[in-house]
């Protein structure tokens, strides 16, 4: 069926209607005339309302005709909308290759940090342990306190206490530094006064170039640190002013004068004080040569002070502890080992009798002129030590003013030939084997023909008649030999029985006292005994000894004929305050008892008879018994005789013996008998230790034994 056509002919398809299509009838709310309807979609979007489509419809007046557009435009039909802008299209570059490069340098620096990695926990680290141990943690000793050496009533001998080093720093007496060209010299005025220092040498320490740390003057006092405190102390004070201040502002600028006012000068500021300990000795030189002295590290270097080192420097303790550069690490961890102080030491030395015989032995040398002598007290019963003193001797606190020679002690250390005190041991043999008793009737020469040698006695005389008491009393050199003849049929008998009681009696052997540089003497073997060797042993000369020995000897016939050991040490006092007596010296019968009883009286006779060599040791109230010696002495630097060694060895209370004094000179000018230069020294310390150990004075009379006989 054909459409109905209009006047002006068949109408046009509408836009988006297909070719012989049916036309729809206009939707409520559809498009006006003169704008042709869109186009349905597929799909399921819903028409939209009336509303809208109205807003969107156009003007009723601008519509012109079917199918027209608005005035002067092209119908919609034919219309474009204008073109939008196209964005510019940026060309990235290829990710891949970024990727790439970043994974390989990713992969490279894992690489170095594994093997680093590796180094560290496998190869190296051990030695990296170690030294972040030692760079961490810094290791400091902790000095023990060293042990005192006292007196038998625990007044110090020697003793540590605080001190201080005092230190500058040249750097700071420039010219540059303190803006005064004096500042050593400044300095030295005030602080030479106060060290006891030459003030040039202060001058001299300032001024050391190239070096920012000297120790002035070590070990001072805490009054010589707090002197030197106190001054520098009221000089920062006083320059501590305004005007001072700009004065050093100033002078510490560029093209400015160098020097300033001196009173804005404080002298001492460079001078600074180091916490540490010395080794001081309260009493100075007494028993100085006994007691010994330290080094500069504070370890013992002579006498006691040596031979006891290692009791008396106990154990240094340690302390480990975590550090940033300078400062402790409060929480770094650590350890330490607390010190364990040293021992102290008590001797047997009885301070007052030590002091007395000081002076007694120093005011003899003096008098006498000579090299050296020394002085030895005893306890007869113990075998203790109660005095020990040397001339010349020194300051252990100034050691600095000491001579070399003087720092032994020769008590110990010197050998020589006793002389007639040794004819002591010869009668002992004699009256122990029962050669010969004290009243034996000996007949002496003036002369004796031995060997290749004529003998002689110190005076001459024509033949005399005495005692063995008197032989004894007078020192006979001859009729000793006579004597020492008759231990045995033939000579070399009678040497190997001499020989075997001076043995006994210690003669060439060790003391017991194991000081150091002790000589332990000279005692040839009695099969070694030729030519005049053999007759000059039994009157001292021949064989030579310590003074201790010597002394040892008298005090065994004190003691009933029992020799003990000599000591040195009562005992020691721990770090646990716990005092531990000393063990008591060994003991051994020499001679019988009344052997040592006929011999002590006899001894008597030499300080009392007139004929007697030892009168000069008399002490009223007190029975003495002793012996002279004067024998030639060999010098040792030359090996011959030259001189003379003067000695008196004896004890006292004769009837109840209680101490031993043993003097002797070596070398004197002014005289040489034993009875005239030692005995004045033996009475003098013999009296003070009779006193200062209150022993009561004898309850009997010498015995008085005659000494001479007539034919």
């Amino acid at each position: 069926m054909t459409a109905p056509q209009g006047p002006r002919g068949p109408r046009r398809p509408t836009p988006g209607s297909r070719p012989g299509s049916t036309p729809r009838s206009p939707q409520p709310g559809g498009q006006r005339r003169g704008r042709p309807a869109a186009p349905q979609q597929r799909g399921t979007a819903r028409p939209r309302p009336e509303s809208a489509a109205r807003r969107d419809a156009p003007r009723r007046d601008a519509v012109r005709g079917p199918g027209a557009g608005p005035r002067g435009q092209a119908p919609a039909a034919k219309r474009r909308p204008p073109a939008r802008p196209q964005p510019k299209r940026l060309k990235l570059a290829d990710p891949r290759r970024r990727l790439r490069a970043v994974m390989i340098a990713l992969g490279v620096v894992l690489s170095v940090f594994a093997a680093r990695l590796v180094q560290i926990q496998l190869v190296d680290s051990s030695a990296l342990a170690a030294d972040a141990s030692t760079y961490r943690y810094v290791d400091v000793a902790l000095p023990a306190t060293r042990g005192s050496i006292t007196t038998s009533d625990g007044v110090a001998l020697a003793t540590t206490v605080d001190a201080y080093d005092i230190t500058a720093d040249p750097t700071m007496f420039t010219q540059d530094a303190l803006h005064v060209p004096d500042g050593p010299e400044q300095a030295a005025d005030l602080l030479a006064p106060i060290l006891g220092m030459p003030r040039d040498k202060v001058v001299a320490k300032l001024r050391t170039p190239k070096t920012r740390g000297i120790t002035l003057a070590p070990k001072q006092t805490p009054q010589a640190r707090n002197q030197i405190a106190d001054l520098k102390s009221a000089l920062t004070k006083k320059v501590d002013t305004a005007t001072c201040r700009a004065q050093k502002a100033k002078a510490g600028k560029p093209g400015a004068p160098i020097s300033i006012d001196p009173s804005c000068v404080n002298p001492l500021e460079g001078i600074f004080s180091t916490e540490t300990t010395a080794r001081v000795y309260p009493a100075g030189g007494l028993a100085a040569n006994l007691v010994g002295f330290v080094n500069g590290e504070g370890d013992g270097a002579g006498g006691l002070e040596l031979q006891y080192q290692k009791l008396l420097a106990g154990k240094d303790g340690r302390r480990t502890s975590a550090v940033s550069g300078s400062q402790p690490i409060p929480t770094g961890g650590g350890s330490q080992t607390d010190p364990v102080p040293g021992t102290d030491v008590r001797l047997t030395i009885n301070r007052d009798i030590q002091w007395a015989a000081q002076q007694a032995i120093t005011d003899q040398v003096a008098a006498a002129g000579a090299e050296k002598g020394y002085v030895i007290v005893q306890d007869v019963k113990s075998g203790q030590v109660l005095a020990m003193a040397t001339s010349p001797t020194f300051n252990p606190n100034d050691l600095n003013t000491a001579s070399p020679q003087d720092l032994g002690n020769t008590a110990l250390q010197d050998v020589y030939e006793p002389g007639s005190t040794a004819k002591l041991m010869t009668m002992s043999a004699v009256l122990d084997t029962g050669t010969a008793n004290w009243d034996t009737h000996v007949t002496v020469p003036g002369t004796l023909q031995r060997g290749d040698r004529v003998f002689h006695d110190d005076v001459d005389h024509g033949t005399e008649y005495l005692t063995l008491a008197g032989v004894l009393a007078e020192s006979s050199n001859i009729g000793t030999i006579e004597a020492a003849g008759q231990l045995a049929p033939t000579q070399a008998q009678a040497n190997q029985v001499l020989g075997g009681y001076l043995q006994k009696f210690g003669i060439g052997q060790p003391t017991g006292l194991d000081f150091p540089g002790e000589t332990r003497g000279l005692l040839a073997d009695p099969k070694n005994w030729q030519g005049s060797q053999q007759y000059t042993i039994p009157f001292g000369q021949g064989l030579s000894v310590n003074a201790m020995q010597a002394t040892s000897v008298f005090s065994t016939i004190a003691n009933g004929g029992v020799r003990v050991a000599p000591s040195l040490v009562a005992g020691t006092t721990g770090p646990d305050g716990r005092f531990v007596p000393a063990a008591p010296g060994a003991q051994s019968r020499v001679v019988k008892p009344e052997t040592a009883k006929t011999l002590g009286e006899m001894l008597e006779s030499v300080v009392t008879d007139e004929q007697g060599t030892g009168n000069a040791a008399q002490i009223p109230g007190y029975r003495v018994a002793g012996k002279t010696g004067t024998a030639n002495r060999v010098d040792p630097k030359t090996g011959k005789y030259n001189g003379y060694t003067a000695s008196f060895i004896g004890f006292a209370p004769a009837d109840a013996p209680r101490v031993t004094v043993s003097c002797v000179i070596q070398n004197p000018v002014n005289g040489h008998f034993g009875g005239q230069l030692c005995g004045p020294v033996f009475k003098q310390v013999m009296e003070f230790a009779l006193k200062t150990l209150q022993v009561p004075p004898s309850g009997s009379e010498a015995p008085n034994l005659p000494v001479e006989w007539k034919p």
